[in-house]
């Protein structure tokens, strides 16, 4: 494979990927993706940050050096992959801290436009206090942060996912299509390069293999293949 040494680990001056995971979820929650990845011949930076504790301006700051410091190490093109919040914590890194070999961004059931459940729940005391500031970032009255974030100058790709798990928020609260948490209209962003739809629920998307080998592609051609 492209870049991957017969060791099966990528080579010196490989593509990198910097992957951001969800809210209240870690770095294991991208085991499957980050290893298929590495795989492909990407090096990889597999980050845990703590999502629940600080709004998504200060977690970029808070993720800068660990990026910095692996992109200095791999001077190849450096793309972004996040998962839910993730995807929005990527775009917000970029506008603050836009590494100069910046390449493309794939984000999975990123609700880029907010979801109705952040809107439903935001006023519970347990939801604040369990999702902190960046869970009430994540209605579809952006903040003022997202609101600000430039037109995108950069390649983004977006998988969504149409199959939920949780039949309430998915059939009461959600619109339909969606994936039990985001739906598939709220994910789309003006400017994306490629969006695609996949059936998944919005955890599934990180298990689900054409998610998987769709996320690959779009590193490598800027667009998804034909399903």
């Amino acid at each position: 494979m492209t870049g991957e040494d017969p060791t099966g680990f990528p080579s010196p001056g490989a593509p990198a990927v910097v992957l951001f995971h969800a809210i209240a979820r870690t770095s294991r929650s991208l085991g499957k993706l980050d290893r298929a990845l590495r795989q492909a011949g990407f090096a990889t930076l597999n980050l845990d940050y703590p999502s629940r504790r600080k709004p998504l301006d200060l977690l970029a700051e808070h993720v800068h050096p660990a990026v910095a410091d692996f992109a200095g190490k791999n001077p190849g093109t450096l793309h972004f992959v996040g998962h839910s919040m993730g995807g929005l914590l990527a775009r917000v890194y970029v506008a603050k801290y836009r590494p100069a070999q910046l390449g493309r961004v794939v984000m999975l059931g990123t609700p880029n436009g907010g979801s109705e459940v952040a809107d439903l729940l935001q006023g519970l005391s347990l939801y604040r206090k369990f999702y902190g500031p960046a869970g009430l970032q994540l209605t579809t009255h952006l903040d003022g942060v997202l609101r600000s974030l430039p037109a995108l100058d950069y390649a983004v790709g977006i998988i969504a996912g149409n199959s939920s798990i949780d039949p309430i928020s998915s059939i009461l609260v959600l619109p339909r299509p969606n994936d039990g948490r985001v739906s598939v209209q709220s994910s789309r962003l003006m400017g994306m390069a490629d969006h695609i739809t996949i059936k998944a629920s919005h955890s599934g998307l990180l298990r689900h293999r054409i998610a998987i080998d769709q996320t690959i592609a779009f590193l490598r051609e800027g667009r998804f293949t034909s399903l």
